[in-house]
């Protein structure tokens, strides 16, 4: 299956979609640090990127003549700065603001499916309106911003073809599906919510939900203090039961249902394996390097041991919040380190990293977690697999041979 990648960072979402068994026919990125990653494991062979034809540039100047209409699926996370907690919060009167682009590619290779990630800071009611927008742009590719309109009438006019009906099953439409999802709950070590808007085109009459989850904070407390496997697991004892959740705890000791999701997966179980980046064995694993300076204040502290880690973001030391430390089992704190980061976004431990610890963390800040990628692509290309099964089995019944 035929894929592009737009704003693709070091490579998480497009690393998902190359797992879930897409070919990236390219696969554009500004950043040059981003794109040195990308290239340097490219250069060692690294499997999934190996074969990536990458460019290093603005999608809006990129040669989309050269990508053939129809492709399976074109992909990306256009910049979340414009939408992001911790940005200036301009949306459409921010430059950075990558989401026309997006529309005006689609429009152009018309893919069978599109898979866009952005910030949850785009479903604030402060960009309610512009969201919706956003939506409408996505379903009717081929309904311009017209040159000196302003982007509400623009809006204005979308919600009239949008609720007139007139365009579907006519010209190129898609059915748009938006969700928020927190990628813990799909075995991601972190509390990450993201919002994912897929779409496929409309003349495929394809039916999609979002996959549903596969892990919950209940299995985890279960585990935690109801059976005790996970303290089991880690060769510890189990410590009390937190006041805060014994409640809880109780209930779900006292439920005579099955868990029917895994636990959550903690910063613990994904980096119990690793050295102490602060020991000599640490100089063996690549990006295991301790980083000093960590300190914890009221509202900055680090990400606790025994949950998933607070959401990485796309900074070093004046991160708000803590998010990129590590709270220790002494009550201490100190930083993430690369490698650490990278298994927090459930990138390969053979995935290197370029540049220094603030360059690499802020590109592991702005990461798609590739688990979770592989898990949105891998229920899209499912569907456009059977799509395709299907249109076969009507030419062959209408037919009596397939008809290229």
């Amino acid at each position: 299956m035929r894929s592009v990648e737009l704003f693709a960072g070091a490579g998480g979402l497009a690393m998902g979609c190359e797992m879930a068994g897409f070919e990236h026919l390219a696969v554009v990125e500004w950043d040059k640090w981003a794109c040195d990653t990308v290239r340097e494991n490219r250069k060692r062979g690294y499997p999934l990127v190996a074969d990536w034809t990458l460019h290093e540039g603005d999608v809006r100047t990129f040669d989309w003549s050269s990508i053939p209409e129809g492709i399976d699926l074109l992909a990306g996370g256009p910049p979340c700065q414009p939408f992001s907690i911790g940005g200036k919060h301009q949306a459409y009167d921010d430059s950075r603001d990558m989401f026309p682009a997006t529309v005006d590619i689609i429009r152009r290779l018309k893919p069978k499916a599109f898979i866009v990630e952005n910030v949850k800071g785009l479903t604030r009611a402060a960009f309610a309106n512009y969201y919706q927008y956003i939506l409408l742009q996505l379903e009717f590719p081929e309904l311009p911003h017209r040159k000196d309109e302003a982007w509400d009438e623009h809006f204005m006019r979308l919600q009239a073809e949008h609720t007139s009906g007139k365009r579907k099953g006519r010209g190129l439409t898609y059915n748009v599906v938006p969700t928020l999802v927190n990628a813990a709950d799909y075995g991601v070590p972190q509390k990450r919510e993201r919002v994912f808007i897929v779409g496929f085109r409309d003349d495929l009459g394809i039916e999609w939900s979002f996959p549903k989850a596969t892990h919950s904070y209940d299995a985890l407390l279960h585990s935690q203090y109801v059976t005790g496997k996970y303290w089991e697991r880690h060769g510890m004892e189990m410590p009390p039961i937190p006041q805060k959740l014994a409640s809880r705890v109780r209930k779900l000791r006292d439920s005579i249902l099955p868990m029917d999701t895994q636990p959550w997966r903690t910063v613990r179980d994904a980096i119990c394996d690793l050295p102490d980046p602060e020991t000599k064995a640490a100089l063996a694993i690549s990006n295991h390097v301790f980083q000093g300076g960590a300190r914890s204040y009221p509202g900055h502290t680090g990400s606790p041991y025994d949950l998933p880690a607070k959401t990485l973001k796309a900074g070093d030391h004046g991160v708000p919040g803590g998010e990129n430390m590590l709270v220790k089992d002494d009550g201490g704190v100190r930083y993430f380190t690369v490698r650490e980061s990278a298994r927090v976004q459930t990138f390969p431990d053979g995935f290197k990293f370029h540049g220094s610890w603030s360059e690499t963390m802020r590109q592991l800040g702005n990461a798609v977690p590739v688990l979770l990628a592989q898990c949105v692509a891998s229920s899209v290309a499912e569907k456009l697999i059977l799509a395709e099964m299907d249109s076969v089995q009507k030419e062959i019944k209408k037919h009596g041979k397939i008809v290229a």
